[in-house]
């Protein structure tokens, strides 16, 4: 079956009308939810071609864009649901939402999520229609830029939740080689052309799709050789702690003391130049904390000559207090990282839902926000630049920090806690996702993480050390800092959105030319 122009009956008497039959709803949700197989941690990202294919043929079948539009949102909907699944954990189990409410919970913020593939295929459909599009043009540079911008708006619309953006799945890829130029969105629309290249395998001119796609992987391939950056000082060794502390024993009264003391002896068990906790491995202020306790810390590190940095919140006042990350030197230097992009509901709660968060039990507040830019750690030779939780999912706000830091870092440290999501896939794509911003940034990113994953990743995006996942322990590496930029860092996500205003430049064109070519033979 092969796609007509714009204007012309299209040649599936299904696709005529305006909607999509339910059957149709019901298999491009499917087809969308499928694509969480190739993300971390199966990994089988070509399936991810496969899936995304799915939905440009469907769309491209049609001549509606109602049609597309809907089929989008589909696809859109299984797509959120399928990746993000595990945020009924921390909804029911450690939330308190009864089971109903944490289901329904998911289903609209798939519903919402699903707005983005929405806006990607129906902006794709009237393009196609409003520039009278070749079928090689719509699928291989207008659907795909559109998937692109829209995974891109889902990373900052209502403050961005760009989880299982495409890009991640190909972190060990061909692909991955685009990623220190284009970042994770522009790996995303190089995805989605891979797609648009096999629907492309149904029209008369399916070289092209082969063309493009094999020149896409033998590029990529030869990008991963390129060395963006260059090690910097002398390497340091490091001391990643993993506690391995139950949700519901976190924040628990009963359970204070023995957390604070197991967290304490992890840390204090052997001297290196870096010693790094989670977020929140101590989970009270510092006043709240057992006489003696920070100073014990002090100690050990001007005895040791040790550096330590782990996850406390710290308060500037009865009602600004922020999620940080504190250092502690050997000859008595002290550091604070502020996260700065918050959570909705669990570390801020939009204006009108308080209602939502009054139904669970999570612990709960209006954090204060930290500098968009704030100074790395001085560790000897390095400078370590930590990021909380799903900080590093916004590899822009990291790169914007290497930018315009009077210091760059040369060392990422992420500190985490997890344990809010059980034994789901959420470590593991958690993992991809710091791999992907070493690859970006050409930097390695150190993982002091609850329960998993902790972890040493080189500048080349590849995991060198890893402790197991949901036990306690302590992972000790040297790591080698790295300076440098790459077009990544210097422009961010600027590059992918120019290059991709370029494709639908070079689109317009040749669907204008077509027009003048029309006008004069009639």
């Amino acid at each position: 079956m092969r796609f007509r122009r714009q204007n012309a009956t299209s040649p599936n008497p299904a696709a005529r009308g305006t909607r999509p039959s339910p059957k149709a709803l019901v298999m491009a949700a499917l087809a969308g939810a499928s694509s969480l197989l190739s993300f971390a941690p199966l990994g089988w990202w070509p399936l991810q071609f496969l899936s995304l294919a799915y939905l440009f043929y469907q769309v491209g079948v049609g001549n509606s864009v109602r049609r597309a539009t809907l089929l989008g949102w589909a696809f859109g909907f299984g797509w959120s649901v399928g990746g993000m699944h595990w945020l009924y954990i921390a909804l029911n189990r450690f939330g308190g939402l009864p089971a109903i409410l944490s289901a329904i919970a998911i289903a609209l913020l798939g519903l919402y999520m699903g707005l983005f593939g929405a806006f990607a295929a129906g902006a794709a459909a009237w393009l196609r229609k409003r520039f009278t599009l070749q079928v090689t043009w719509f699928l291989m540079a207008v659907l795909p830029v559109m998937w692109g911008v829209s995974e891109w708006m889902r990373g900052w619309v209502f403050t961005g939740f760009p989880w299982a953006a495409a890009g991640y799945a190909h972190n060990t890829a061909p692909l991955s080689g685009f990623a220190p130029i284009v970042g994770v969105y522009g790996i995303g629309v190089l995805a989605a052309v891979c797609a648009g290249c096999i629907v492309m395998l149904t029209q008369r001119k399916r070289w092209h799709g082969v063309a493009l796609f094999a020149a896409l992987m033998l590029a990529g391939w030869g990008l991963r050789q390129v060395d963006w950056t260059e090690p910097a000082g002398k390497p340091i060794s490091v001391r990643l702690v993993q506690g391995d502390i139950a949700q519901d024993e976190k924040f628990s009264n009963e359970h204070l003391l023995g957390i604070l003391t197991r967290y304490r002896d992890l840390i204090t068990a052997a001297p290196a130049d870096l010693v790094a906790a989670p977020e929140t491995a101590i989970p009270v202020f510092p006043h709240q904390l057992p006489p003696g306790y920070l100073d014990e810390l002090k100690a050990f590190a001007s005895r040791t000559n040790s550096w330590l940095m782990f996850g406390i919140p710290l308060s500037d006042g009865p009602v600004n207090y922020a999620n940080s990350v504190a250092g502690i030197g050997p000859q008595g230097q002290s550091y604070r990282y502020d996260k700065h992009h918050l959570v909705p509901f669990g570390e801020f709660i939009p204006t009108g839902f308080r209602w939502f968060t009054d139904l669970m039990q999570i612990p709960l507040g209006d954090f204060t926000r930290g500098a968009a830019v704030q100074a790395p750690f001085a560790v000897k030779d390095q400078f370590v630049l930590p990021n909380v939780c799903y900080e590093d999912v916004f590899g822009e706000e990291i790169a914007k920090q290497l930018r315009d830091a009077r210091q760059p870092a040369t060392l990422l440290l992420n500190v985490s806690n997890l344990a809010w999501y059980g034994e789901s896939v959420a470590i593991p794509q958690h993992l991809q996702i710091s791999r992907m911003r070493s690859l970006e940034t050409g930097r390695p990113m150190l993982r002091a993480t609850n329960n998993g994953a902790t972890a040493v990743i080189d500048g080349k995006g590849e995991v060198r050390q890893l402790i197991p996942y949901y036990k306690q322990g302590v992972l000790a590496a040297s790591v080698q800092g790295m300076a440098g930029t790459t077009p990544y860092i210097r422009f961010g996500n600027l590059l992918f959105l120019a290059l991709s205003g370029l494709a639908l430049l070079g689109a317009w064109l040749s669907g204008r030319r077509y027009q003048q070519k029309k006008a004069k033979v009639q």
